[in-house]
């Protein structure tokens, strides 16, 4: 995908680093490392010993941060490629709001997080994996899910990374028409299995919307590169919901499928990209086994 030099968001709330973890010092002795000497001295030991051991232990430890620094850069990396996901989808969602919905475009947020996070929706992990959450119209991703997404689905490519962007924020556009607010008031009515075929719906619509931002997008900012479409259709594979499950248990159970299944998920995809009409993505529409 061709993104470097671009435009990025302004609309990223970083909070990578945030996390209230104890910060070790780069250099110097710890307090454990002090009341070990003392106590060895006051053994009647020779504490040169543990000094130079541990200054040995610094030194050696000192290849480290040039390898942080490394993982540092390339985090960052995906931080501004991902932030310029976002814009792309901001200039396609403002273009089709007016022009085919007749209303304004309100842009979300994208906050990236490491490990953890507190949303409108609730406490999340990394494990959780990126998501939107409707209370406070907001992406969130922890980068470490691009690895994943790499090396545990077998998904790589900047352009997989990208339609996970896009996924998540068409996830936002059916919030702003209000169908993820209809779907959400059912939960209680019906029954699980029933509930999850609505889910399914849901997730299968932002698949498709997906597909319109990566047809438009295309249009205004010819971004795609060779191998592109098939890495986001290589994504949408690698999490299809009968793909996760076989691979997990070696079996699937589709009464709990609550995004869908590779090969809707790719379908989908591809007919918001074909067509790039919003009108074709009534997923609520379709008999449950067309789908």
């Amino acid at each position: 995908m061709k993104w470097r030099g671009r435009e990025k968001s302004q609309n990223v709330d970083d909070r990578r680093g945030q996390r209230g973890s104890m910060v070790r010092p780069a250099a110097g002795l710890g307090i454990g490392t002090l009341l070990i000497v003392l106590l060895f001295a006051f053994l009647g030991g020779d504490p040169s010993a543990i000094l130079n051991n541990v200054q040995q232990g610094q030194q050696q430890q000192a290849p480290t941060g040039q390898v942080d620094e490394r993982a540092k850069a390339a985090t960052q990396e995906l931080a501004d490629f991902v932030s310029v996901v976002l814009k792309d989808t901001e200039d396609v969602w403002n273009k089709l709001f007016p022009e085919q919905l007749g209303r304004n475009y309100v842009e979300p947020t994208l906050v990236l997080f490491e490990g953890e996070v507190t949303s409108a929706c609730g406490f999340a992990s990394a494990a959780t994996g990126p998501f939107y959450c409707p209370g406070d119209q907001k992406l969130y991703i922890d980068l470490s899910f691009y690895q994943e997404l790499k090396n545990k689905f077998k998904a790589p490519g900047d352009f997989a990374m990208a339609y996970v962007v896009a996924h998540e924020a068409a996830h936002h556009v059916q919030n702003l028409l209000g169908i993820t607010r209809d779907v959400q008031s059912k939960r209680r009515s019906l029954p699980e299995a029933e509930y999850n075929k609505l889910s399914v719906r849901l997730e299968l619509q932002a698949d498709f919307l997906a597909g319109v931002w990566a047809h438009h997008g295309q249009r205004m900012n010819r971004f795609l590169e060779d191998g592109d479409i098939e890495e986001a259709m290589n994504a949408a594979h690698a999490i299809g919901d009968d793909t996760i499950q076989k691979r997990a248990r070696g079996y699937v159970v589709p009464d709990s499928f609550s995004h869908g299944t590779s090969e809707q998920r790719i379908r989908w995809f591809r007919k918001g990209l074909e067509t790039g009409d919003l009108r074709q993505g009534d997923t609520f529409a379709v008999r449950y086994s067309d789908l």
